[in-house]
């Protein structure tokens, strides 16, 4: 397993605080993570990618995971909406993109995947600021009516699980615990 963990803080010298900033980033980060963060990683070390074009890439699309935590949560969606097709498994936590279900079923549709075609574990705690937005953003996906996204806790009935930890806060020590318990459950 090889864990890369990039982050926009102060990295030019710019203002971490700066949230539209941070937004516009995790809206273009894609461009980064497929031309050249895959490529670096996956072209120097030995993975299922048979060769790091975007073909190759999305061939060995079923071993690669995508998580984040706040704005990293974002920038899970973000990649969802513009990688589907190269990414299997997304773990958002704690930080939602828009309430819009539809909005959401589209970016499936659009990529023409279907609901079979990837799996989505998202965690938050109930005492986390980001809780109430992100919790109807995940109920708006799975009331969806063509059935895009279905609740289930394994794959093979569905590819919606929402972890809800009960008394969790926005901190580093409740994202790592929803970041391990994520990785066990996809890598089981």
């Amino acid at each position: 397993m090889i864990v890369v963990c990039p982050t926009y803080n102060n990295t030019s010298g710019t203002d971490s605080s700066d949230y539209s900033l941070a937004l516009q980033l995790t809206d273009n980060y894609h461009n980064e993570l497929i031309g050249d963060l895959i490529p670096a990683v996956e072209g120097a070390y030995s993975t299922y990618a048979a060769d790091t074009t975007p073909e190759g890439i999305a061939a060995s699309r079923d071993h690669r995971a995508f998580c984040g935590f706040s704005m990293g949560s974002v920038a899970t969606w973000r990649t969802f909406q513009y990688c589907l097709d190269y990414f299997r498994y997304f773990m958002p936590s704690s930080g939602n993109l828009t309430t819009d279900g539809e909005y959401m079923a589209d970016m499936v549709r659009d990529l023409g995947h279907s609901w079979n075609d990837f799996f989505i574990f998202a965690a938050s705690g109930t005492d986390d600021f980001a809780y109430s937005a992100f919790r109807a953003q995940i109920e708006a996906m799975a009331a969806v009516d063509d059935g895009t996204f279905r609740y289930a806790d394994n794959e093979r009935d569905g590819n919606l699980y929402f972890l809800e930890q009960e008394g969790g806060t926005h901190s580093g020590e409740y994202a790592m615990e929803y970041f391990y318990n994520g990785l066990c459950w996809i890598w089981q």
